[in-house]
């Protein structure tokens, strides 16, 4: 415990500073801590630290954390590729889905939403650094999925998710997160009905504080937690 909660403590500092270069708020930002191959009882004792907001990328190791931990006020993000067959099952347990990132996947959550009654909050995940390997839009196709997706009745367009690129360190990562921040704005600049864009859902354990400066309010947090904890 004492080592969870000095590594949240850094990494909320972190946080602050970074805020503060960018002259924000530290509340501007939300952690999200990912707990992908973290054991239930490892982020149990990280919500009695106070940090409530987790992240699954795996819907299997979603569905058993949030059964696990069903007694505890978390709210569950999805921040993984979501496959259709996944949906269903997933999205009682969220609050947030920021890697919707394609067409298809965001009709099949919409299906499922109106069979639960339900308005979902997502984010578009965006392919800001071009590589193959990673998913979503494509930044010059975003103009009309998101009219296209904001026509869907059943989920809310929140703002949107990005990653950076493997390779060029920090510097290039700032360039991702710039650029996906650019894109929101001049999305937003489109006023599309329905559509809020106040979220930008960027940086993991080696680039939040960049993520930050260059507008992140969502950044995903996993090894820098919970390094020298445990399993």
């Amino acid at each position: 415990m004492t080592r969870l909660a000095d590594n949240l403590a850094e990494v909320r500092g972190r946080i602050a500073a970074a805020a503060r270069r960018g002259s924000r708020r530290a509340d501007d930002v939300t952690l999200v801590a990912v707990t992908k191959s973290v054991s239930a009882a490892i982020v149990r004792a990280l919500v009695m630290l106070g940090c409530r907001d987790l992240g699954e990328s795996r819907p299997q190791e979603l569905w058993a954390k949030a059964e696990a931990l069903a007694d505890l006020p978390v709210r569950w993000h999805f921040i993984g590729h979501l496959q259709r067959n996944k949906v269903e099952r997933t999205l009682p347990l969220v609050s947030l889905v920021h890697s919707a990132d394609s067409l298809r996947v965001v009709a099949a959550i919409d299906q499922t939403a109106a069979a639960m009654g339900r308005i979902v909050p997502l984010l578009l995940e965006v392919n800001i650094s071009g590589e193959q390997s990673k998913h979503g839009f494509a930044p010059d196709a975003l103009t009309q999925c998101l009219s296209e997706a904001a026509a869907l009745p059943n989920v809310q367009i929140r703002g949107l998710m990005g990653m950076a690129g493997l390779a060029g360190g920090l510097e290039q990562a700032r360039r991702d997160f710039r650029a996906l921040r650019e894109l929101r704005d001049r999305l937003r600049k489109l006023e599309t009905p329905g559509v809020s864009l106040d979220e930008l859902s960027m940086g993991m354990s080696g680039d939040f504080e960049v993520a930050v400066e260059e507008g992140a309010t969502l950044v995903r947090v996993g090894s820098a937690l919970f390094e020298g904890v445990g399993e």
